[in-house]
């Protein structure tokens, strides 16, 4: 299964800041991710919090598999190019009837990335919907330039940083991005964007991949990486990631464990403070 961004997409994506649905995976699939996750949870002792939940495709070979998924890939190079790299993963799971939300806010705000090349699929591995709670988006605001953020560190929400974009926001105007699992949305890095608590009987679990073209780089002090998933990387600016040799492979884990303690001197830039979530 594959997808390509049709023209229309591309200037809805260009217009609006984020597009919806593409289909990756079909329903079988999306169960038989859901219960590689749960049973990594499992393994884990329960839902996965802080660095763990951050680039697991470092360390699973079937999250490698997700952020080198054709129909993604495909998607993503209609915005990007055909020179892919991938920046991050994280996992954003509610469970039923979960109080958890995320404030209205812009992805660039804590990343230290040079430019706003860089697009997130948002892939759903159990229904997004209104009860659930799915992502809330503004039409257009990935047009405005980086607003400042005040930082919660609300132990209820998602965000590293429980941040809230300090712009006036018309919520009447928020399009919901209602995807079934194994559907995935596009959205641009600037777009403001929100969630509300899940409030349904089933678990809401979303894998946000962030992709980046090549040239982007890392403004902060902080050595930063990412992992080639297609075409090639002319710039080096990012320390080259590997694929795990098999899920949780000691070398993985200690690559893991590096990259995520490292990342968090530009996440966490200015603060002393920590998300537990």
């Amino acid at each position: 299964m594959t997808y390509n961004l049709s023209n229309e997409a591309r200037q809805q994506y260009d217009s609006d800041g984020y597009y919806f649905p593409a289909r990756a995976l079909n329903a079988e699939e999306a169960a038989g991710y859901r219960s590689k996750l749960e049973a990594f949870e499992a393994s884990q002792g329960g839902k996965i919090a802080g660095r763990m939940r951050q680039k697991l495709h470092l360390l699973l070979t079937w999250m490698d598999e997700l952020v080198r998924h054709p129909a993604i890939l495909d998607a993503v190079e209609g915005v990007l190019g055909p020179d892919i790299l991938c920046w991050q993963t994280a996992f954003f799971t509610k469970e039923a009837g979960d109080a958890g939300f995320v404030t209205w806010h812009q992805d660039s705000t804590y990343w230290g990335l040079s430019e706003p090349d860089v697009v997130t699929a948002w892939l759903a591995l159990s229904p997004s919907t209104l009860e659930s709670g799915a992502m809330r988006v503004l039409p257009g605001t990935q047009k405005w330039d980086q607003i400042a953020h005040t930082d919660s560190f609300d132990e209820k929400n998602l965000l590293t940083r429980g941040q809230l974009i300090d712009a006036d926001i018309d919520a009447s105007q928020a399009v919901d991005l209602f995807l079934d699992p194994g559907e995935f949305s596009l959205h641009h890095v600037r777009l403001v964007h929100a969630s509300e608590p899940n409030r349904s009987a089933d678990r809401r679990i979303g894998l946000a991949i962030r992709y980046i073209a090549p040239h982007v780089h890392q403004v902060t002090d902080v050595p930063d990486s990412a992992l080639l998933v297609r075409g090639k990387d002319a710039f080096g600016h990012f320390e080259a990631e590997s694929s795990p040799a098999a899920d949780m492979h000691p070398d993985a884990v200690a690559l893991h464990s590096r990259i995520t303690e490292r990342r968090e001197g530009f996440i966490y830039a200015g603060t002393e403070k920590r998300s537990n979530r």
